[in-house]
């Protein structure tokens, strides 16, 4: 795959496809459970799957939603170099944001925002999982969780001076806080709904 238009094109809709795979909705029909976008939010993602009492398939869903990003990235950096793997990772994002398959309606990719850190700069993943649990633990709101680590994960990345990273993710977390545009006013008016640990 060369470094011109016509790759970074292949670079991206490559990772669309493979994120716009929806494993939530994938395992809960193989697990016999009812539409998963019946079921609380309606989201396709982990935190919804979690809400079905199945908790087992919730964190199949977010280790699947994580390395489809990542295999995404490492995929395309292998055959294209590392050029190539940016404009694939905003793709694996954007397909999980909006999967063709479910005529766009699609999750909100905090899994999938940890897989691309993980491919990219493994600290950063692991900063974002640290800010996301404790957010988690002492609010109870997975939606706070997300936006809050996005924000400081993306903060890590401009201070550590990766740069082509960094501009990524900022985009990357603009289009998250965009998705749970939702769940931020419900975080304003006190009616989110909790996880349950």
């Amino acid at each position: 795959m060369m470094s011109h238009p016509v790759g970074y094109a292949g670079a991206c809709i490559f990772g669309y496809l493979l994120g716009s795979i929806p494993f939530g909705l994938v395992l809960t029909r193989l697990a016999g459970t009812q539409d998963l976008r019946t079921i609380g939010s309606g989201n396709i993602g982990a935190t919804n799957v979690w809400r079905t009492g199945r908790k087992g398939l919730a964190v199949a869903t977010a280790v699947l939603d994580a390395l489809k990003g990542t295999v995404a990235v490492l995929i395309v950096a292998h055959v294209g170099g590392r050029d190539l793997a940016l404009p694939a990772a905003l793709g694996a994002f954007l397909g999980h944001l909006f999967p063709v398959w479910l005529e766009f309606h699609g999750g909100k990719a905090v899994a999938t925002f940890i897989g691309l850190l993980l491919a990219f700069v493994c600290q950063a993943a692991l900063v974002f999982c640290l800010v996301w649990l404790t957010v988690a633990l002492l609010t109870r709101y997975s939606s706070l969780a997300g936006l809050v680590a996005s924000l400081v994960t993306t903060a890590f990345l401009w201070f550590g001076k990766y740069l082509p990273e960094a501009e990524l993710f900022t985009l990357l977390t603009v289009l998250m806080w965009a998705k749970h545009h939702a769940n931020i006013k419900r975080l304003i008016t006190g009616t989110e709904s909790k996880i349950g640990f």
